[in-house]
């Protein structure tokens, strides 16, 4: 294994020719990069639950995901900010810029992380790893963000690469040393492999990946059972056929948003799920989408989650009708949110027909123009030109940036 800057010309681009790029703490790292006061120092962005949290944070034992409080009191010092989402948007936007420059064929993953493929580049970028400390440099020069690169010759590899590396660092892991690089990492190293899998797995003293691949594909199966059993079978021996391939459209367009670890009336929380549909349904009205399956997605307390969904008989992307199943949906799980409390909340609508008939079945001349009007209107003046007055004044929680549809 080779970090940044040593042995950059010992692979060819057919061998270790897939990149993994992954921009550190990258919420946490926006603000330090736009504040130069912050630089240095323990960041936490997110008061009620940590959206991210700098290298500075994390040294002292605070994590995504975890309560505000909970992260204050290991970080005491810690300079909690507000999230700013448009900022972090378009910061993505400039990042991704650089990859496709970089790249003709880039998977994003999310906004802040994305696979490139390195083949056939060599005459132009260099070789795969000469290509990914350019990547970092021209990152770190253009955009002022500090980025990880993993370098292998599989998306898997590569990915773990990358986690190894961080903060700020390239790893370049040659064929002829996959499994010497990949075998001592712990078995959560393996995609797929959660706490719960973990467990199970520590349970029977399997530690590492080595010692999953010691074991037989029948006995990772009677154990695991047969997806998860085959996948980990074939990730410990790093099979993994997949190639990089430009983003699809997606299978789903959905919404989520952190609500923090105080109580939340009921009015307060449908608020918040008002702000996620129109979000949902105004986005897949723009990319020509009606769907007929609604999912709604919910974190608690202890961390334990719940889903619920319902499938109508026609697609749909009207907001009234997708906000009628949304609530319905919630009331059913009103007894697990009474008993655990709820710090996240997420909506979903999939089962897409393109270019659909919208079937609306609640007054459709009245809902249907009133949809094209919000649109038209948010189309020439901005997302931010029109608010429901249902939403004036509320609360809707931190909705987190996607890609784009």
């Amino acid at each position: 294994m080779y970090p940044s800057g040593s042995n950059a010309n010992i692979c060819s681009p057919l061998e270790t020719a897939i990149l993994h790029a992954d921009l550190d703490a990258f919420y946490a790292s926006v603000e330090q990069r736009d504040d130069p006061a912050l630089r240095g120092k323990p960041v936490i962005v997110g008061a009620g639950v940590v959206l991210s949290a700098s290298y500075e944070a994390r040294a002292r034992g605070v994590r995504t995901a975890m309560g505000g409080r909970r992260a204050r009191r290991l970080c005491p010092d810690a300079i909690v900010v507000s999230p700013r989402m448009s900022a972090y948007s378009e910061a993505s936007r400039e990042v991704f810029a650089v990859f496709e420059e970089s790249s003709p064929v880039v998977e994003a993953m999310s906004i802040d992380e994305a696979f490139l493929d390195g083949r056939g580049l060599a005459h132009i970028r260099g070789t795969p790893p000469q290509m990914a400390a350019r990547l970092r440099a021209e990152v770190r020069e253009r955009c002022g963000l500090p980025l990880t690169v993993g370098v292998a010759r599989t998306k898997f590899l590569a990915k773990v690469a990358s986690g190894v590396a961080k903060p700020d660092g390239l790893l370049v892991v040659p064929p002829d040393r996959e499994l010497e690089f990949l075998h001592p990492l712990p078995v959560e190293a393996l995609w797929g492999v959660g706490a719960v899998t973990a467990e199970k797995l520590r349970r029977r003293r399997i530690l590492t990946v080595g010692d999953v691949a010691s074991l037989e594909k029948d006995a990772l199966i009677a154990m695991l059972g047969a997806g998860q059993g085959r996948q980990l079978y074939a990730l410990a021996r790093n099979r993994d056929p997949r190639r990089v391939q430009p983003r699809k459209r997606r299978r789903s367009i959905g919404s989520q948003c952190a609500i923090g670890m105080r109580y939340r009336t009921p009015i307060e929380i449908d608020g918040i799920l008002l702000g996620l549909v129109e979000r949902v349904t105004g986005r897949m009205r723009k990319a020509d989408r009606a769907g007929r399956t609604v999912t709604l997605r919910l974190r608690f307390h202890d961390f334990s989650r719940a889903t619920r969904s319902r499938t109508f008989a026609r697609p749909t992307a009207e907001t009234q009708a997708i906000l009628a199943v949304v609530r319905d949906l919630m009331a059913d799980a009103g007894p697990l949110i009474d008993e655990r409390g709820l710090t996240l909340v997420g909506i979903a609508v999939s089962n897409f027909e393109r270019g659909a008939q919208l079937e609306i079945p609640f007054e459709p001349d009245r809902l249907d123009a009133l949809d094209a009007v919000v649109d038209d209107v948010r189309r020439k003046f901005g997302t931010q030109s029109l608010t429901r007055a249902a939403l004036l004044g509320r609360d809707t929680g931190l909705v987190v940036p996607l890609l784009p549809d």
